[in-house]
């Protein structure tokens, strides 16, 4: 064991930790990626667990993973391959070590390796290293056993002490960054506030993984460091995830807007979290009613964006089949609601914890009829709140049901975010009915200049009125069958949704505007987009990044960019719905395209090739 430790700086790590799925990763890794952002590092996560309930122990589909990645400048994704995995078991080692690099340091628990384990896990050799090819450094520590010896006098049961095994793992990758371990300590205190005797036990093991590092030096050759250079703007910061983001983001709205906001939801993968946020903030005037189902859910805040609020409902894209009737009677009683669609792999229920966005074109045309709808898509989990606040901006602006698609990668992913100045955003002032149009007003009377109609909310003396699903007339409001009226009011309808395009921002082009190749691409790949555009910068290949936000309807300026580029390759995880979108929307346009569907962020290294060769031919 060398006496002095050598100390390498790096720009930027990745940490990969996995085990059961009662083994606590996700927990080790979201304390790992706070601790990071305290140190001022920038952060990206990926949290990856079965979607199981519970797996059998020690079975290679009951893995569960937390990928974080932490740099000392902007960092875009949770990283392709990790420098340093923890694998609590033989599965974890075997269904993880393909995120290895070469030069990776693995971790493992020495006494979850027995020969029963390597069973368990379809292990042949006795040596699960020599089975899988493994040369790189490992790190072999007696987890359980040093916890037990640690909690031998706590009072805790069994039970209880083996859940801490995930605490002494922290501590040990706590040492070898250099990590304050005393902001973990902080953590633990906080989460388990009311259960003193596990926050004490989980802070001594905590503290006892990391001396064990600093103790033995772990038998590494080195440890690291990941200074912070980055210069961020001044402001209070918090981890966030997409779903929480989005959250805030609809509290936000609804603050601006001086609205009461309602969300009528039902718990569904990867969405429930968006309800469990929201259930909390009763103090800020929110009502959350979780319904018996989803149609319930969708159709009880269009009633309640009748009432006057400002109405949301939550789901997942088996969850939008189920609400696309009640969505329909949005569009046609032209009722202001948000429907947040957090997509997970299809069809049917598919891969309900895996990341897709294949969702694309049932937010556009999903619905029987002609039923224009906005959709906006959020790119990272910070973005999720702004694109929330716009979703309600544009939904109460323009008397319209409007789709936010994110999804799980950017839903459960965190970032260092920002807290930002409500006095900042933009207004929402919804179209409502003035005092002098009492008596004359009818459902369908629109602002000239917008096509927006006007908003009565019930209680408002003089405009007592009836909306519904049937077709009405423009002119009174009842009922109405005849051919022209509907023609016009489909059109209306249309135009309506069409003049969103003046209050959005043009399609921004993000690297150099002479390239080469452009890349193309929506809501949450743009950090893998944005790192391949990076690096095949770096190599000397020419390209930029046009990533979407507003996709119906598009930027102003969608076509004029599309058409300044020669090559232009559309990557999305899907089978091309964006790009056979853009097709009908632009005449005549050539797009390669980039597909995958393997319910799995991109990995940056493989667009890089693939759009190199595209480059080259």
């Amino acid at each position: 064991m060398a006496e002095e430790m050598i100390i390498k700086e790096l720009d930027d790590v990745v940490v990969r930790f996995s085990g059961d799925s009662g083994d606590g990763m996700q927990l080790a890794g979201n304390m790992f990626s706070n601790i990071s952002a305290a140190e001022g590092n920038d952060i990206s996560t990926f949290p990856d667990y079965p979607a199981d309930i519970r797996a059998p122990q020690g079975t290679l589909t009951g893995v569960s993973g937390f990928q974080v990645h932490i740099g000392s400048g902007k960092v875009y994704t949770p990283g392709d391959k990790c420098d340093v995995l923890v694998a609590m078991n033989p599965a974890a080692l075997k269904t993880q070590y393909k995120f290895c690099k070469p030069q990776s340091v693995i971790i493992i628990d020495t006494d979850s390796f027995t020969k029963r384990d390597l069973e368990k896990a379809q292990f042949v050799l006795e040596n699960p290293f020599s089975e899988l090819g493994i040369k790189n450094e490992v790190v072999e520590a007696a987890i359980t056993t040093m916890c037990k010896e640690s909690l031998k006098d706590s009072g805790l049961d069994n039970k209880s002490i083996m859940r801490t095994k995930n605490m002494f793992a922290l501590g040990l990758v706590c040492w070898l960054f250099h990590r304050d371990v005393k902001v973990g300590e902080k953590l633990l205190r906080e989460k388990f506030a009311r259960k003193p005797e596990i926050a004490e036990a989980n802070v001594k093991v905590l503290y006892d993984g990391y001396h064990f590092g600093e103790n033995t030096h772990a038998s590494v050759a080195m440890s690291y460091l990941v200074p912070s250079k980055a210069q961020k703007e001044k402001g209070r910061y918090m981890d966030i995830n997409g779903n929480k983001a989005t959250a805030y983001g609809l509290i936000a709205a609804a603050e601006k807007a001086g609205l009461q906001l309602y969300l009528g939801s039902y718990p569904i993968t990867p969405a429930t979290d968006i309800l469990h946020e929201l259930a909390k903030h009763k103090s800020l005037g929110v009502k959350t009613v979780q319904c018996e189902d989803e149609i319930a859910g969708c159709a009880s805040a269009v009633g309640a964006a009748f009432a006057g609020a400002l109405a949301v409902t939550t789901t997942s894209g088996p969850g939008v089949c189920l609400k696309s009737e009640a969505m329909n009677l949005a569009v046609i009683t032209e009722l202001p609601l948000v429907i947040v669609d957090v997509q997970r792999g299809g069809p049917s229920t598919g891969l309900p914890t895996k990341s897709e966005q294949t969702d694309l074109l049932q937010a556009l045309y999903g619905r029987n009829g002609e039923s224009p709808m906005p959709v906006i898509a959020a790119s990272s989990p910070t973005d999720c709140f702004d694109a929330a606040y716009m979703a309600c901006k544009i939904a109460l602006e323009h008397m319209t049901p409007v789709v936010l698609l994110t999804d799980a990668y950017i839903a459960n992913g965190s970032a260092a975010w920002r807290l930002p100045d409500l006095a900042e955003y933009p207004d929402i002032r919804p179209p409502y009915v003035t005092p002098d149009m009492a008596g004359a007003w009818t459902p369908f009377q629109r602002n000239p200049q917008t096509g927006v109609r006007y908003w009565a909310t019930p209680g408002m003396e003089g405009f007592m009125h009836r909306i519904g699903g049937l077709e009405k007339s423009n002119e009174t409001g009842a009922i109405s069958t005849d051919p022209e009226n509907h023609n016009l009011m489909t059109r209306l309808r249309a135009e309506k949704v069409a003049k969103i395009a003046d209050s959005i921002p043009d399609l921004k082009v993000e690297g150099n505007q002479d390239v080469d190749l452009l890349i193309v691409g929506f809501g949450g790949t743009y950090g893998h987009l944005h790192s391949a555009m990076d690096e095949l910068n770096r190599r000397g290949k020419k390209a930029a990044l046009a990533h979407f936000k507003f996709i119906n309807p598009l930027p102003k300026n969608t076509e004029e960019v599309l058409r300044r580029y020669k090559k232009i390759v559309v990557a999305e995880q899907n089978m091309g719905q964006l790009a056979g979108y853009l097709r009908m929307k632009i005449e005549g346009i050539h797009l390669h395209q980039f597909n995958q569907v393997k319910g799995q962020p991109f990995v940056v290294q493989e667009l890089v090739e693939a759009f190199t060769k595209l480059m080259e031919e």
